[in-house]
């Protein structure tokens, strides 16, 4: 998600408690919230495919492999 969207989210968000939005307005809101909670999941996941697990046995596990399973 780039700047300029994140900056509208909180733009839209100023504004609704200053004086409320239109209809259209609180849309586009909803709409740039779902893209932004989709891209931090997408993050999120990304980091924690790239971590490794150390089993008490001293095996290692991939928590990407794991997620597969």
């Amino acid at each position: 998600m780039d700047e300029l969207k994140i900056d509208r989210i909180n733009e839209l968000y100023h504004k609704s408690q200053a004086e409320g939005l239109t209809e259209e307005e609180k849309a586009e809101q909803q709409k740039l919230r779902q893209e932004y909670i989709a891209a931090i999941r997408q993050n999120m996941r990304g980091t924690l495919n790239n971590i490794s697990l150390l089993n008490p046995d001293g095996s290692v596990t991939d928590l990407a492999k794991k997620d597969k399973n």
